[in-house]
């Protein structure tokens, strides 16, 4: 007669990409214990081997060398747990720990998954295309967009993934031909099984007729972890990394007023020469914010240039003042010259 047997299930653990995990393993406990650890897949690979009190590392398979250890002072309670160092995407497969003392054997399997998760995504525009990349991720992701608000048309997209000789994954998406309106946010997101990170592009256009703007980056709701200013794509105005004060450029110092919590730049003594394209870009640990705003400088009468036409108007006038003051002047010199002959007389 056959029997239903419950067999315990596989253990499920998800490692990260170049950091340290641990493969939990355990049995009785005991004196005189044989651990094996095996990589299985096409072919059992030796991972890691202890016996006699000590590690056996002879028949180590090449691709786990110097990656592996267990905690050997905590082996005669029942723990045999295996620390993988430097974790690649190839470690990514089905292992069995078997583990021996005098009363009997043991073993158990755990499926080890691996992530490289999205850490950075990009947005950048150029002309009337707008791009949104990502890099050094695994598995493959997914990457959608979305604009704010909701557009009715169904956004054209060019969407490229390549692979690297790491295993790791790129990822590039365009939208192309688009009429990008002033305040109107494209926003993507890139997404794996274990995370998600967004990226926002946002266009605005601000005319100035002082010599003072005001630069807006983002919501005063959104924290930061990052900050960076720059003008026309390549000048940085101001910088502040993770856990750092906010940096001024020396080019910069004497045309930055203040700097808001939330990002927002205000400017002074602007001229013609700081009109251009100023990008704030703003991090944290959900999404990337890039705000890019066209400054336009125009002239008041306060400016610091003047319509040639009312320099000639105001030059004309003062002409004919002064003329006028003359003509009196030398009118009243005469009366007072022909009264003193009068007199005399």
């Amino acid at each position: 007669m056959l029997y239903a047997v419950d067999l315990p299930a596989d253990t499920e653990i998800f490692c990260v990409f170049k950091r340290s995990c641990i493969l939990p393993c355990s049995f009785e406990g005991g004196s005189d214990v044989l651990i094996n650890w095996f990589q299985l897949g096409a072919g059992s690979r030796r991972v890691h081997s202890y016996y006699n009190n000590g590690d056996q590392l002879g028949e180590q398979d090449q691709n786990f060398r110097g990656r592996t250890s267990l905690f050997k002072d905590l082996i005669s309670s029942g723990n045999a747990s295996l620390r993988l160092t430097g974790v690649k995407v190839e470690d990514q497969s089905k292992y069995k720990c078997h583990s021996s003392i005098i009363t009997g054997d043991k073993e158990s399997f755990i499926n080890l998954h691996v992530d490289a998760p999205v850490s950075k995504v990009r947005i950048s525009q150029e002309g009337n295309m707008i791009t949104c990349s990502s890099e050094g991720i695994y598995p493959e992701p997914q990457l959608t967009w979305s604009p704010i608000p909701p557009s009715r048309t169904a956004l054209q997209n060019r969407t490229t993934v390549h692979q690297t000789e790491e295993k790791l994954y790129s990822i590039s998406s365009s939208l192309v031909g688009l009429e990008v309106v002033s305040g109107l946010i494209y926003s993507c997101m890139v997404s794996t099984r274990t995370n998600k990170r967004r990226a926002s592009l946002r266009q605005l256009s601000v005319i100035s007729s002082s010599r003072q703007a005001s630069l807006s980056c983002s919501g005063s709701d959104v924290s930061i972890t990052s900050l960076l200013w720059t003008f026309n794509y390549s000048q940085t105005i101001v910088n502040q990394s993770s856990q750092s004060r906010v940096m001024v450029s020396e080019e910069w110092r004497h045309l930055v007023k203040d700097i808001s919590e939330s990002g927002s730049l205000s400017l002074q003594g602007l001229s013609p020469q700081q009109e251009g394209i100023y990008t704030c870009e703003l991090n944290n640990e959900e999404e990337t914010i890039l705000t890019s705003t066209f400054l336009k400088m125009v002239e008041d009468g306060g400016g610091t240039k003047r319509n040639p036409g009312v320099l000639i108007f105001v030059g004309v006038a003062a002409a004919i003042v002064f003329v006028v003051l003359f003509i009196c002047a030398k009118r009243n010199k005469a009366l007072q010259d022909n009264g003193y002959v009068e007199a005399r007389l």
